[in-house]
């Protein structure tokens, strides 16, 4: 379980990489790497690419960014999510929140 944080040469794009269990246990890590994304970030796009897990808790962490950082972004993208993970984010309609592919 890790996570990984870049922005782009350009600025325009923020990527958090999510690796193994996206749960509990990133509350404080995930937090930290959104914390200093300001309004210079146009988008941030979260990388489910090697995500094998997902709980509720990871979904409060994803509405608690998304409000935080409200207006500061462009928007937040769900990118490269395993079927397993897509489903659990259609079925909390994440979908209507988030610009999931």
């Amino acid at each position: 379980m890790s996570l990984n944080k870049a922005l782009s040469p350009d600025g325009k794009l923020f990527t958090i990489e999510i690796k193994g269990k996206f749960d509990f246990n990133l509350v404080q890590s995930f937090r930290s790497a959104y914390a200093d994304v300001g309004n210079s970030t146009p988008k941030v796009i979260i990388d489910l690419r090697e995500t094998e897990y997902m709980d509720s808790s990871a979904l409060g962490m994803l509405l608690n960014m998304k409000k935080s950082l409200g207006d500061s972004v462009s928007g937040i993208q769900i990118t490269n999510c395993r079927p397993q993970i897509k489903k659990i984010l259609q079925i909390s309609r994440f979908d209507k929140k988030f610009d999931i592919d």
